[in-house]
């Protein structure tokens, strides 16, 4: 099975305030039959939670206001289970170690190629089916 036959019934977030970016991985991904929501700050992300669950969540680091580190602390609690990968220009050794306490599951450097997400999100479905298998056969 394709990675996006796995995507068509998820719900994906994406938190980026480059609006070529929105639009370019929203159209993409919408052609491929994926349901995508693009926002351009945290904030405008946080009140999309509220109101739906997303199972798929891709945050820009950078954000005008509150930054992709502290709203991922902040939907930590409403989607503890939701995919979550931070995109950033910033990758530093800090960035990296509170990423993961925070439970960002990968992260993908700036600049980046549609590939890069599609293998992340490839890698990270197989790591989610393999868990899931794993507790069921319990």
């Amino acid at each position: 099975m394709d990675l996006f036959s796995k995507l068509k019934d998820k719900k994906i977030l994406l938190v980026d305030d480059d609006e070529w970016i929105r639009d370019s991985l929203t159209l993409y991904f919408g052609t491929e039959g994926c349901h995508m929501m693009a926002v351009e700050t945290a904030e405008e992300g946080m009140e999309l939670l509220k109101q739906e669950g997303y199972d798929i969540i891709l945050i820009d680091y950078k954000l005008p206001g509150m930054d992709g580190l502290t709203f991922s602390k902040k939907i930590q609690e409403m989607r503890p289970d939701a995919v979550k990968i931070l995109i950033t220009a910033y990758k530093t050794k800090e960035v990296v170690s509170e990423a993961k306490q925070i439970g960002i599951q990968d992260l993908i450097d700036k600049p980046f190629t549609i590939d890069t997400i599609e293998d992340s999100l490839s890698q990270l479905i197989q790591r989610n089916e393999k868990q899931i298998r794993s507790i069921t056969s319990k």
